[in-house]
């Protein structure tokens, strides 16, 4: 497909501007995606953050990696997919052939590469090319925002749930309500648990409530392990999913959940040590690192989602649409740390 596309590139600083790239062309087992939808995740914050310096002398990419689009080209050698199907793509690109690849952990994968980087161009443009077997194909009954979601958000939560095995016995203590908290309180919830939602900042504790959390902890007026406790006759939660990647996030997990609790950690922020020894043994907790979600989850999340209608909770979590032109203020908005989910839209 020849001609150009626009694009977003980082410049430094928490800046950001749309740029003219040629449109790519799929080669052997690959496609070009018309995107429809590109959410903007925590992480690319962390590369838009990067001081000037961190981009010199290389050359400029696209970030981004929550797709979701038409396909409209296809490479030698793709059977799978075709012409106009609608996917969301798995963010992760490996080899297809190794151990961990075969198990479906393309994020294990020695030869792994993150969309969104510089040497894995990111969706945050008119069109993007991929593996075919990163592209899975979204049901009619769900959207592009779907897919959007599903590409990294709902798959990091819906992998950690899955390891903390979350019932209607539960009650769930979720520090931080960015999108991927808010989004661990709608899977938590439609799993059966009571959910308890932790931030510092109003307008998410507000969408935690929209999310449908169970009880609201704002941890700048009050100590998050006294309320849960407070909240659970004193003994304290039974699983924790932390989100914030703030070493207070972290130890709130600690001293809220009660003894043999369990844990998944899926924020990543604070570097400093912050994770006690004593309370850990003392209390026999269970704390494990969730990374993304195996691409095998793809369907059993699917499945999750179409049973107990998430697409509904999920669209509540878009607070701001931007058009691609619109890309700079997007991630602006995003950076404050005071919205929803930020999509970028093409319609």
């Amino acid at each position: 497909m020849a001609g150009t596309m626009r694009g977003v590139v980082f410049l430094g600083d928490r800046r950001a501007e749309v740029r003219e790239f040629p449109i790519p062309s799929p080669g052997p087992g690959q496609v070009l995606v018309r995107l429809r939808r590109a959410a903007v995740c925590g992480s690319d914050l962390h590369v838009y953050r990067q001081p000037s310096s961190y981009f010199e002398g290389k050359v400029a990419w696209i970030p981004g990696h929550e797709p979701a689009g038409d396909v409209v080209a296809l490479g030698p050698g793709c059977e799978r997919v075709k012409e106009g199907d609608r996917v969301t793509i798995y963010h992760w690109l490996a080899c297809g052939h190794c151990r961990e690849c075969r198990q479906g952990y393309y994020q294990f994968c020695e030869q792994r590469r993150g969309l969104g980087q510089p040497n894995a161009v990111g969706p945050d443009a008119d069109y993007i090319v991929v593996d075919e077997r990163n592209c899975l194909l979204l049901p009619a009954s769900l959207s592009y925002e779907d897919g959007a979601f599903i590409a990294c958000i709902a798959g990091t939560g819906y992998s950690a749930m899955r390891k903390l095995r979350c019932n209607g016995e539960d009650t769930v203590l979720v520090t931080g309500q960015g999108p991927v908290g808010l989004v661990g309180d709608v899977l938590a919830k439609a799993m059966g648990a009571r959910v308890v939602a932790v931030d510092l900042v109003a307008e998410r504790l507000a969408l935690a409530d929209v999310a449908g959390a169970d009880a609201i902890v704002d941890a700048a007026t009050e100590d998050a392990g006294d309320a849960v406790r407070a909240l659970t006759g004193g003994r304290g939660a039974t699983a924790g999913y932390e989100t914030s990647g703030s070493a207070a996030g972290r130890q709130a997990v600690i001293d809220g959940l009660r003894v043999q609790g369990r844990a998944a950690f899926v924020g990543i922020g604070a570097q400093e040590p912050s994770l006690p020894v004593g309370p850990i043994i003392g209390k026999e907790l269970s704390i494990m690192g969730s990374f993304v979600m195996p691409i095998g989850h793809y369907w059993d999340l699917v499945a999750f989602m179409l049973r107990h209608d998430l697409s509904s909770c999920f669209d509540k979590l878009v607070t701001h649409r931007y058009s691609l032109e619109d890309a700079p203020e997007a991630f602006a908005i995003a950076d404050e740390g005071r919205c929803g989910k930020v999509m970028l839209v093409w319609d």
